[in-house]
């Protein structure tokens, strides 16, 4: 049996999130910077045959607004699931307040 893989977009504003992440991961440490992209895409990678996999918040109104969370090293990468699309909306520091910034 065979299941049905989501297709995995990337907002742009999670696309920044990213590369803000990995530039300042590189200043130091370029390797390191390398390392945490590959379990960033094995992570997300996954999210294409098991959607829902990700916890949910505590935040009542990003739970109510379908997000989901998966933690990647001290990082979140939210994201919502919709017809056939998982879609990246944003990769935060774990420490950061994030309420506001989505």
């Amino acid at each position: 049996m065979s299941r049905r893989r989501y297709r995995i977009e990337y907002l742009p504003v999670a696309e920044n999130d990213l590369l803000d992440i990995v530039d300042y991961i590189a200043r130091d440490r370029p390797t390191a910077a390398r390392a945490f992209v590959d379990r960033l895409d094995r992570a997300v990678a996954r999210l294409a045959v098991f959607p829902r996999s990700g916890r949910q918040p505590d935040d009542q109104r990003l739970r109510a607004a379908g997000y989901r969370i998966v933690v990647v090293d001290d990082y979140l990468v939210f994201y919502v699931v919709r017809s056939s699309a998982v879609q990246i909306r944003r990769v935060i520091h774990g420490a950061r307040r994030y309420d506001f910034l989505l």
